[in-house]
Formats: structure tokens, sequence, C-alpha cells
């Protein structure tokens, strides 16, 4: 039996050969959590001329002492007409353009105004300034590139692209997976008759996480700890770009999956990673699909989707950087020396930093649904101390499903 290999190794062998699947234009309010297939390029300037950023009173800058006659008003979609001359000011809207030959804002706050005349309420304390003006152009100008592509589509990125003009985004396709669960005790539902029966999470589980990607999974029944049910639903999961067995995939005299995979015509990439959990992983290929092998056990699953199933996904929809990202995070208590595999720990914020949850059981869903973070431990890293920085992958409060 061959020693397990590396994360990054496991990673990089995912991921090499794997290339965008293609791409669709679709309107830019339905993109959010896409890639972009092309850069974003602005196709007007924002702003497209010079607003105020507050209410006030727009003049000319070298005419900041006053009095001034007020000669009309400049609104937010009703700009000021004419052109302001010496001795003259208009009354301005936050977000109004500011009319022409005016260059400084007096605050709303810091004017008195009786009978058509503007003039400063405490000249020795307050003047007109530019501060107050947002120049043409300053956040971006038709023809630049704005985002580029791989790029995640989110909220702030989805409003960029629409104050920039862009109504269509070219974005990536999305991948179609399929999640085999394999296991003779498993239900697709409770059965409270059966103390033998376990209902089947794993499927679920998985298309949640990949629903935060947009990928279109598909959750069959699940089959039985046989080698001929493998293989028949492998079959029926071919027009899939992903499929992902759950369970079956260690060595066991009930886990078929290698087997299945070879009787189906699929190629070994590779078997078994040196993470805990999610040892017993596998990764093969057979024409355009890719077959990813994950542990039974639920949290082993969980990891292990993180870390190979998210990334892969990520990398055929488009995505430049599909790996997760880890942050640094001050440990909040101690951690024992690392083992011989990579370990990712569940955790949560606590005290200003990262705890790790004391039950470490692969098969502990309670424990992985109170998690917020994983907490990456190095093979042979030192005892860690309370205070220590460690590396985690965040699940909640802006963890990238």
């Amino acid at each position: 039996m061959t020693s397990p290999i590396p994360l990054n190794e496991a990673q990089t062998r995912l991921l090499k050969d794997v290339a965008p699947l293609g791409s669709e234009t679709i309107e830019t309010t339905a993109a959010c959590g896409r890639y972009l297939a092309e850069p974003l390029v602005a196709r007007r300037t924002q702003p497209a001329g010079d607003l105020s950023s507050m209410d006030g009173y727009a003049m000319r800058a070298d005419d900041t002492g006053g009095p001034w006659l007020l000669v009309g008003e400049s609104a937010a979609g009703h700009p000021f007409a004419g052109t302001l001359g010496r001795g003259e000011a208009v009354r301005i809207s936050t977000g109004a353009h500011v009319p022409e030959g005016a260059n400084a804002i007096l605050l709303q706050e810091n004017a008195h105004v009786s009978e058509g005349t503007l003039a400063i309420a405490d000249p020795e304390r307050d003047r007109p300034t530019d501060r107050y003006i947002r120049r043409k152009g300053f956040d971006f100008a038709a023809g630049d590139m704005l985002l580029s592509s791989g790029t995640r589509i989110d909220a702030a990125s989805l409003a960029l692209a629409m104050a920039a003009g862009v109504w269509q985004l070219k974005v990536g396709s999305r991948p179609i997976v399929s999640v085999i669960d394999s296991g003779d005790e498993l239900t697709a539902r409770a059965d409270p008759t059966r103390p033998d029966a376990l209902p089947a999470s794993n499927g679920p589980m998985l298309a949640a996480m990949c629903s935060g990607l947009t990928a279109r999974t598909v959750v069959p029944p699940p089959v039985s700890d046989s080698r001929s049910a493998l293989r028949e639903a492998l079959g029926a999961a071919a027009d899939s770009d992903v499929i992902v067995t759950t369970g079956g995939a260690s060595v066991g005299d009930h886990d078929h999956v290698r087997a299945a995979l070879e009787d189906w015509g699929a190629t070994i990439d590779f078997w078994r990673v040196a993470i805990r959990p999610g040892k017993p992983l596998l990764v093969a290929r057979k024409g355009g699909i890719t077959v990813l092998g994950l542990p039974g056990n639920p949290v082993s699953a969980f990891v292990t989707a993180h870390l190979f199933l998210l990334p892969l996904l990520r990398r055929m929809a488009g995505a430049g950087d599909p790996l997760p990202r880890f942050i640094e995070a001050r440990l909040s208590g101690a951690l024992p020396v690392g083992g011989a595999r990579q370990e990712f720990m569940r955790g949560v914020w606590a005290d200003g930093g990262v705890a790790a949850i004391a039950e470490r059981d692969s098969s502990a869903l309670h424990a992985l649904a109170n998690a917020d973070v994983l907490i990456e431990r190095p093979i042979g890293a030192p005892a860690a101390l309370d205070g220590d920085s460690v590396r985690v992958l965040a699940l909640k409060n802006g963890g990238d499903a």
C-alpha cells in the first residue's frame, strides 16, 4: 500500500489538468457567485461629472468671501443649467452636479440665508472649500479595467458592474455535480423503526456547500455497499462534470469504490492523503469527468470537500485562485504537538481569537455545526501556546463555501 501523499501535492495533481468548462453571458443582476470569464471594463465614467458630497451651496473658488446672490439650485438628477458668475451661488444637494464655473462648497450648517442672499454664518471659522467635491472620474473612467478574469462576483462587484454601465457579464459555466452516498445503513429519510439505519446527511451537506458556487448538484438516493450498485450509480451519473462518492473509499471488506471505478473504466490518479480527517480520499478520471471519493464520516467529507471538491468546482467555473484562503488568528488556549498528518481541527471564535473544540471524532456533526473555523496544524508542528498565531479557514461570517 502506497504512503499518503502531502496535501499540497494532492491539490496540485487534482487541479493541474482541469480547465474552465466554458462560458455564458447572463444578466449582471443574476451573476452573484459566478466567476468572470473576461475582464470587467467600464463603459462609463464614475462620477460622470464633479459632484457634491454634502448639502450646501456652490460658488467660485476665487469668490469665497461673500455675500452671494442665490441664483438657483442643483439637485441630484436635476443640475443647474447655467454658469456661475462672481457673486453668485446655487443651493446644492448631496450627489448633485457642481455647476459650471463653481469649484467650492459652503456646508449648509455654515451658511446664513436671508431674502435670497447667502452669507457665511461665522467667517472667522468657516470658508467654502473644494474638499466636498467628488471629481469627475475619481472612481473610474470609461475604458478602465475594473476586475480581472477569474474574479468571483459578490454583492460589491455586482454593484460596481452596474455602476460601470455593464448590464450583462460573461461568466464561467456552472459544473454539474452528482453526489453518490453509499452504505447499507443509509436511508434517504430517518426511519424510527430501524435502529440500524442512518439518515444520509453527506449528500445534502455537500449539495449545500456546492450551491455557494452555483454548481448544479444532483443527489440520488443512497446506494448499497456493493460493487455492482456503485458501478451502476457511476454510469447513471456519466453526464456530470464531477462525481462525488462518500464512503467506501477505504480498505474494509465493504469498501468497493476503487473496484467499482475500475470496472466503470476510470483511472485512479491517487488515493490517500496525509491529512486528518480525510486520509482515505481518492481521485479518479474518466474522459472529462473527475471523480472524488470522499470518506463516509461527515466531518471527513466536510473537510475534504473544502480542500478538494470546492477548489475543483471553482477551477471548472473559471476561478483565478481556486484554493481555500486561510487567515492568521490568535489561539485561545493551547494545542499539542502535531502528528504525522496535516490536521484540520474544528474551532470557535473565543476571547478575541480561536479555540479548538474538544470533540475530534470525525462522525460528530454537533461539533461540526457549532464550528466557526477549521484550525490548521502542520505535520509535526510544535505545541502551540495561548496567544500563538495559527492559520484558520473561516466557515461562517464571511467564509466562502
